[in-house]
């Protein structure tokens, strides 16, 4: 198999790494690096991942890991850049490394043993693979894989249902088990940082899908580790609990995606600004079904996102990511 980095983000979520850590251990085909971004820099994040470390170098792995002496790799982070700025970070480190995949994903999942299997049928003839994830409770999630530039949001009635092929084009990808192709990257570039958390990852996929075919496959690789309290809107469709600082960046980074769909031709003002109501609106409908505790606080942060994307949109000396090539 090809030289695939598996790149973790975390921030002051030790146990749930250790899960995500023991995941790999029993995988039944081993990942060429682990890269593990520490956003806090924090001596307990650093002390599960040497522990780690030395599961693998005696050999404590489902089966054999050919470099296990060198298999992880520890990247301590000077500032907490957010989920972005980590896999940007890991992510350049990885390539540096010299990895074929990079496959995404936060501390808050585990990996499920034959994963790396599953996604290894599809990997010839796509550039980008997202698997299917499993819930909490184990019940499956639904991913909204289909982004609809013209209004800048997902498509929230995009069929959860796989036919016989198993996989379903996207234009879209998570960072929660997304797997790029190394051309890819080099095309895109990195992830832009300045996302801090929201949006980096339906922009960066609506990228990558303008230079290779992306698709969503069936197979399950993933289950969260988690428990977020939700309100079940529809059959597996839900609507998550959130915070004040997610609510400002999921209205502040539209300005930052008007910008790449400007740079694309895929900008209608119209649409856009359309696309921006419903977003605001849903996030509301959240405030008042999931998170009523939070009205006040978070509906400021709405408006205060809502603003900074104005300023985003009409900055004159805003610049997209560079490519790596």
């Amino acid at each position: 198999m090809e030289k695939v980095a598996i790149v973790v983000v975390t921030y002051k979520r030790q146990q749930l790494l250790e899960r995500l850590l023991e995941s790999f251990s029993q995988m039944t085909t081993a990942p060429w690096r682990i890269i593990v971004v520490d956003n806090e820099n924090s001596p307990e994040t650093a002390a599960v991942v040497s522990r780690y470390q030395k599961c693998l170098e005696q050999g404590e792995t489902a089966c054999q890991w050919p470099d296990s002496a060198e298999s992880v790799v520890y990247e301590p982070q000077v500032e907490n850049t957010g989920g972005s700025g980590g896999f940007n970070a890991g992510m350049k480190r990885a390539y540096e490394l010299g990895a074929d995949w990079f496959w995404l994903m936060d501390d808050d999942v585990v990996v499920l043993p034959d994963a790396l299997e599953k996604l290894s049928k599809w990997m010839p003839n796509h550039g980008v693979v997202q698997g299917s994830r499993l819930d909490y409770d184990g019940g499956p999630f639904y991913w909204q894989y289909r982004f609809l530039s013209a209004l800048g949001i997902y498509n929230p009635i995009a069929s959860a249902k796989f036919d016989s092929a198993g996989c379903k084009p996207t234009n879209t990808a998570c960072f929660e088990g997304g797997l790029f192709r190394r051309d890819v990257v080099e095309q895109v570039g990195l992830p832009d940082k300045r996302f801090f958390i929201y949006w980096d990852d339906c922009v960066y996929g609506y990228l990558a899908s303008k230079v290779t075919d992306s698709v969503v496959v069936s197979d399950v690789i993933l289950q969260r580790s988690r428990e977020v309290k939700n309100w079940e809107v529809t059959g597996v469709r839900q609507l998550n609990s959130s915070s004040d600082m997610t609510r400002f960046y999921i209205m502040r980074n539209r300005g930052y995606m008007a910008r790449y769909l400007m740079l694309h031709g895929d900008y209608n003002p119209v649409g856009f600004a359309l696309g921006t109501v419903l977003s605001f609106a849903k996030e509301f409908i959240r405030l008042l079904t999931v998170d009523r505790a939070s009205f006040g606080s978070g509906a400021k942060r709405l408006v205060a996102g809502w603003k900074e994307s104005r300023k985003l949109i009409h900055d004159p000396s805003w610049e997209p990511m560079p490519n790596l090539k």
